[in-house]
């Protein structure tokens, strides 16, 4: 699939459990972002975006090329959870297309990420500044 010339069109979803959830797992895959989510577990990425509230969307004629999933309170904190673009997409603006548009659908929220290595640079190019952050994986329990 070449990118060249090719009409983008972003859709917010109503509720991220309309989505496809093979074509979710294709766009991570092909992103580089599926070495980090189970994408060999179909019921688990349905259940990630069965419960997201904020999903963004960005599609090249009926294939899906981009996708953001969040979680919003809409009015303080947006958890950017998920941003993948396929590889032939990726550096011709639609991730940062899909982030304006997860900005704008959280209101005044702050938007909150953990970023995969390989894309730390990126996110201050955009505008974001690093903070300070904390996991515990589903893994781990408090102790």
């Amino acid at each position: 699939m070449s990118a060249t010339n090719v009409a983008i069109e972003y859709r917010l979803a109503k509720s991220g459990s309309e989505l496809d959830v093979d074509a979710i797992i294709d766009v991570f895959r092909d992103s580089g972002l599926g070495a980090y989510r189970p994408i060999d577990d179909r019921e688990i990425i349905g259940k990630m975006f069965a419960h997201a509230n904020l999903v963004v969307t960005a599609w090249s004629g009926e294939t899906m090329i981009g996708v953001a999933r969040s979680l919003s309170d809409f009015c303080f904190c947006t958890y950017l959870s998920d941003l993948a673009v396929r590889r032939a997409f990726q550096k011709q603006g639609v991730g940062r297309e899909l982030m304006k548009r997860t900005q704008k659908a959280g209101g005044t929220a702050t938007i909150f990420l953990f970023a995969a290595p390989e894309a730390e640079a990126y996110y201050p190019r955009v505008g974001f500044a690093a903070g300070s952050g904390f996991t515990l994986s589903r893994m781990q329990r408090l102790r």
